[in-house]
């Protein structure tokens, strides 16, 4: 028997229009009894069919789109699924690869709730819904042919617990990672923790971003490179030219990883500082102390996890953006993102135009950033478009 999911009368729309994601209040009716994480057919409620896809019986989306296609979700659809999200990074970068670069960015590839990152010659991979948990040792194995080291699962994310699943880590193919992970980005050297660092194990997507930072970063005499992790972009101001870097994270751990980082690529301790301390209440003993920079870099952790955070995340955003803005000098550089998916470019804009009217200044945005190009959006899922930012001088 056929295991399908039914939609109400007029809630095909969306998928029509190939968005990949169906919401429970859309179903009408499941037959054939399947189980989490089992392929389904959807289709209308007159019965026509509209696509493939992955079941989840727990989840406020419970069916997340494979294909808009009548084929079998098999392993030569995985094979061919990894292949067209390759051909798509080599476009970008050419026929040299990057060390580290993103090689699926989920539904934005066709590949509902998979993410993996390959670092040189590893590939760490989070499965984030009960659909992608099915596939897990198929997508494993297929990887050998751009991870030949192996392949390590961090699927550790709190969004397993909306899919029923328990988090997991650990290796898949291959043996253990090594404890540190060392490649090259923009004529940098990173060192990163795959096992047990945040996300899987460094922030890709702000390849850009850090390269952007670098070539504005020539001649600043103080740099304030705010919720720092491991250093990326503070590595970048020095890498640029900056005199003094001050790096600020609570995580004892991470600032530990970024020094190692600044000693790889030879900045004196009096070039790149690290500082564990709450950022919001540095932020507050500058202003009071009055002490001012040349360039300001905010790139917070996510303040909100769903559109009914937002308000009150966008208040986070503000407290920062105001506080950073009247720490820069005149001419001074603001880099400001937001990682929240919840928080719009609309949304992410008039918090940096109230920022700006209370701190009393006139402030020129000069770009607006976002992820990288190996973080590819899906123009009929513009969900996957989550981090924002932009580049702005204090006048």
């Amino acid at each position: 028997m056929e295991k399908s999911v039914f939609l109400k009368e007029g809630r095909e729309k969306s998928l029509l229009r190939r968005h990949p994601w169906i919401f429970s209040g859309a179903v009408k009716k499941v037959s054939g009894d399947p189980a989490p994480g089992d392929t389904v057919t959807v289709r209308a409620g007159n019965g026509d069919f509209l696509a493939v896809g992955a079941y989840s019986p727990s989840s406020a989306i419970p069916v997340r789109i494979w294909s808009f296609e009548d084929e079998t979700i098999d392993r030569d659809f995985f094979r061919r699924k990894l292949q067209e999200a390759y051909r798509i990074r080599s476009r970008i970068f050419g026929t040299v690869m990057p060390d580290a670069y993103r090689l699926i960015h989920s539904e934005s590839d066709g590949l509902p709730g998979i993410t993996c990152d390959i670092y040189k010659s590893y590939a760490v991979c989070q499965f984030t819904s009960a659909g992608a948990d099915a596939t897990r040792m198929t997508i494993a194995e297929l990887l050998a042919d751009y991870a030949p080291n192996g392949v390590y699962e961090r699927s550790d994310c709190d969004i397993r617990a909306k899919e029923g699943l328990p988090p997991r880590t650990g290796v898949l193919t291959g043996p253990e990672p090594p404890e540190y992970i060392e490649f090259q980005e923009n004529g940098i050297l990173f060192r990163c923790d795959v096992r047990t660092g945040h996300k899987t194990g460094f922030y890709l997507d702000q390849r850009q971003n850090r390269l952007a930072v670098q070539q504005l970063a020539a001649g600043k005499e103080e740099v304030l490179n705010c919720f720092c992790y491991t250093g990326g972009f503070g590595l970048a101001a020095c890498k640029g030219g900056a005199k003094h870097v001050i790096n600020v994270d609570t995580s004892a751990d991470a600032l530990k990883l970024a020094q190692i980082n600044a000693e790889r690529n030879g900045f004196a301790p009096d070039q790149f500082e690290t500082l564990c301390a709450d950022v919001f209440q540095y932020l507050r003993k500058c202003r009071d102390s009055r002490k001012t920079f040349d360039m300001i870099i905010l790139d917070p952790p996510k303040f909100a996890d769903s559109a009914a955070a937002a308000a009150k995340a966008a208040r986070g955003y503000k407290d920062i953006a105001l506080l950073a803005m009247k720490l820069l000098r005149p001419g001074g550089l603001l880099f400001s993102f937001s990682c929240s998916g919840a928080m719009d470019d609309a949304l992410f804009a008039k918090v940096t135009d109230s920022a700006a009217a209370d701190a009393k200044i006139d402030f020129r945005i000069v770009q607006w950033l976002s992820q990288g190009p190996d973080h590819p959006v899906s123009a009929a899922f513009p969900e996957g478009r989550y981090l924002k930012g932009l580049a702005g001088f204090k006048i």
